[in-house]
């Protein structure tokens, strides 16, 4: 599940939830808010999230350490796929959002598969297998290059309820396209796959920012689009003018770290 706090009527909790249900272990005087630095989709991972809150205790009772709270989170949080690797005490004016330099996410593609039923069942909703075999990489290389730097985005966000108010300008400060491997993939090399991770880095994203980049440079490797047309999807600055079905799936995409 995406890691926003859900409303009552959704069936699938978020991980925020999840945090501030066991933080109320902690016996805080006011409900405990987690605020966290990278809002993702349902369906996508992180390997590593920030948030910070604050915990008022009863009068008289000393202010837990930062191993205290690490251990009592992970105690409560022990039957779901959600650990506290870290806690440190920060000042006021931190903010796990707000303070952010810069985020980076990282996304896996798996090549080679005929049909989605090739996938390795470890691998099942934590990589992408586009259809049609093999990508031409080094065009997709070729088409990252259009999206570094300074961009009026409009054309590879979503719209959503935030889009009126927020700039559709951002600074990918990384663009990246390597061979990666997959787990335990040694054991299978026979079978010809491949993965490639696609790494973006920038100080905040926009809505499906990056699974919109990354569908249309998937476009690209298939020979549906050339680079040039990365460019030009740029320029029209328009999100109507995204090839329809081409924003990638959620499977794939891993908040890889937050800078501060």
């Amino acid at each position: 599940s995406g890691v926003m706090e859900t409303s009552k009527d959704q069936l699938v909790l978020g991980v925020q939830n999840y945090l501030e249900k066991a933080a109320q272990n902690l016996k805080p005087v006011v409900p405990i808010k987690f605020h966290i630095s990278s809002r993702t989709d349902a369906g996508v991972h992180a390997l590593c999230n920030a948030a910070h809150l604050d915990i008022q205790r009863a009068p008289g009772k000393p202010a837990f350490n930062e191993k205290q709270i690490l251990s009592s989170l992970n105690y409560h949080l022990k039957d779901e796929p959600i650990r506290i690797l870290s806690a440190y005490r920060v000042t006021s004016s931190f903010h796990a959002r707000f303070s952010a330099l810069s985020r980076t996410y990282i996304y896996r593609l798996l090549m080679g598969c005929a049909h989605y039923s090739e996938i390795p069942v470890f691998e099942k909703d934590l990589c992408w297998a586009p259809a049609g075999g093999y990508l031409n990489v080094p065009a997709m290389q070729d088409a990252a290059q259009f999206l570094l730097g300074t961009h009026d985005f409009s054309t590879f966000r979503s719209l959503n309820s935030e889009t009126c108010f927020r700039s559709p300008v951002r600074t990918i400060l990384e663009a990246d396209i390597r061979p990666s491997s997959g787990f335990l993939s040694h054991h299978y090399e026979h079978r010809g796959l491949q993965f490639l991770e696609v790494k973006f880095r920038s100080r905040s994203f926009l809505y499906r920012q990056v699974r919109r980049m990354v569908g249309a440079l998937v476009a690209v490797g298939q020979g549906k689009l050339t680079p040039r047309h990365i460019k030009e999807l740029l320029e029209i600055k328009d999100a109507r003018a995204f090839p329809p079905n081409a924003m990638a799936p959620p499977s794939g995409l891993f908040l890889k770290s937050v800078e501060y």
